[in-house]
């Protein structure tokens, strides 16, 4: 049974499940009932920091245009450009043992494409969840519904996980920002154009 964590929780990953290794985070959500004209493009993203909380370089930011990071601890499994359908929406895989040892914490984030320009926001997004599913065992570890706390926020940190005294543990963050990807990229110390 997967632990059902609430906003700002925290939980240790590796300490219940030793030789954990490779992990999935599914992300996924639902678009309300309503037409705001334009498809709604969620996007899954994770962020790659160190010590100082940004990440080292823009090859530490994981997406629809950089879908691997060079040492292959982080795979983004390709953009899903409607959402539709039961399940995760967008895949990312992870290799635990794989993470430089200058990365303390992956932040995973979910913001809604050209949102100020098709007039889209959280408000209008319902059923999110991020899950952590054990790749071997197939077995879901953790899942964190987010609620509906949103209204007028077009970029959310979902969750991140860190590494504390050599365990990985997993915080569920729930946290909406306003300005999109360009918001989260500067909160994350990467330069956008």
């Amino acid at each position: 049974m997967p632990i059902n964590l609430s906003k700002g929780q925290k939980v240790n990953l590796t300490k219940g499940n030793p030789g954990l290794k490779n992990i999935m985070i599914g992300l996924g959500w639902d678009v309300n009932a309503f037409d705001s004209g334009a498809d709604f493009d969620l996007d899954a993203s994770a962020f790659m920091v160190d010590s100082t909380g940004k990440c080292p370089s823009d090859k530490e930011f994981i997406f629809y245009g950089n879908l691997e990071h060079t040492s292959g601890a982080i795979k983004h499994m390709g953009d899903n450009l409607t959402g539709s359908g039961d399940g995760d929406d967008e895949q990312i895989e992870i290799d635990l043992t794989m993470v430089p040892d200058n990365i303390s914490r992956i932040a995973f984030t979910v913001t809604i494409y050209e949102a100020d320009k098709r007039n889209q926001n959280f408000g209008q997004v319902s059923n999110s969840f991020i899950r952590v599913v054990n790749e071997t065992s197939g077995d879901e570890i953790i899942r964190y519904d987010l609620g509906e706390d949103f209204s007028i926020e077009t970029a959310i940190v979902v969750g991140e996980l860190y590494k504390h005294n050599g365990e990985w543990k997993f915080n569920a963050i729930g946290s909406g920002f306003q300005g999109g990807l360009a918001a989260l990229c500067g909160h994350y110390g990467i330069e956008v154009e």
